[in-house]
């Protein structure tokens, strides 16, 4: 009984032991699959990042080059070709008062000068909304590729807690059915030890009515070499005594084995309260991982909604 009790305990410790290197197989892989997958992420956002940059850089070339500055023509490598002469006629309006070619007071080019000044702030106007809606339209196509990135992170983050669920589980069931198998056969393996004993019993009660030791027969006591001693019925004080330190002995030895039996269930209990806490407190690690990687993911998602606001 105590061989096969050793080898059930055994057995029960190993399916523990692949169960919880299992368990910290799966942890690996998911630990694994959140690094693959947060490696993917950073990849994409450095990839849209670099994209918003080309495309701020393709609109700066394309709308905001140096000529559509206002003091383009300070720094314009140009200006020289493009410069007049120095006196193109008689009304040129750069000429001085001593070239007595244009007196103070006297506007001669006001219209087409006030013409040219509202045709200029009429361009700079346009120019200015056209910039003005580029810039919304890129911030608006900033905004829904934000969106969609936080919608795929969601998602994401919502599969792979359903399959930590699942997971989770598949592990209780699995401990469940081991369990159940386990009960099983402890009762299968009590029905056997309480049948063999009442059989036991019952061939001994039966050798006992039908053996010499109650029928008092005299020579039952004689042996080849040595007396019966279980047989004998006229033993002296000494022998008595012997038999009762014998017996004294055997209940002593009795004790000590239900105590060992008694630490060894002990012992074992302990081992599996150890192992349930021990379970519970990776499942609570690892929902504070769960927590800890959402608040990193906000913080992360608010860091780049506010670059993304000042760019």
């Amino acid at each position: 009984v105590d061989k096969d009790a050793l080898d059930a305990q055994v057995k029960e410790r190993k399916i523990k032991e692949a169960i919880e290197k299992a368990e910290h197989e799966r942890f690996a892989h998911d630990m694994k699959k959140n690094d693959k997958l947060m490696c993917l992420l950073e990849e994409r956002q450095k990839n849209e990042i670099k994209d918003l940059n080309k495309a701020l850089n393709e609109f700066q070339k394309n709308f905001q080059g140096p000529e559509t500055r206002r003091e383009f023509d300070l720094n314009d490598p140009q200006a020289l070709k493009k410069d007049r002469p120095a006196r193109v006629s008689d009304d040129d309006p750069r000429c001085t008062i001593s070239s007595m070619q244009k007196f103070m007071g006297e506007d001669l080019n006001y219209d087409k000068r006030m013409k040219f000044q509202k045709e200029q702030l009429r361009e700079w106007s346009l120019q200015q909304q056209k910039d003005w809606k580029n810039a919304l339209a890129d911030q608006k196509l900033a905004d829904d590729l934000y969106d969609k990135y936080r919608v795929e992170i969601d998602r994401k983050i919502m599969e792979e807690q359903k399959k930590e669920e699942e997971s989770r589980r598949d592990v209780c069931t699995a401990i469940k059915n081991f369990n159940r198998i386990q009960v099983a056969e402890l009762d299968h393996k009590n029905k056997l030890e309480k049948a063999q004993k009442i059989k036991d019993d019952m061939d001994e009660i039966t050798g006992l009515l039908r053996g010499d030791f109650l029928s008092e027969n005299p020579e039952q006591a004689i042996g080849k070499d040595h007396v019966l001693v279980d047989r004998w019925k006229g033993m002296n004080q000494e022998q008595l005594m012997a038999i009762r330190q014998c017996q004294k002995e055997q209940a002593l030895e009795k004790v000590r084995v239900r105590e060992q039996e008694r630490r060894r269930d002990a012992e074992w209990d302990r081992q599996r309260i150890q192992a349930a806490r021990a379970q519970l407190l990776c499942e609570r690690n690892q929902q504070r991982q769960d927590r800890q990687l959402r608040r990193d993911l906000d913080f992360v998602n608010t860091k780049l909604s506010l670059e993304q606001k000042a760019k």
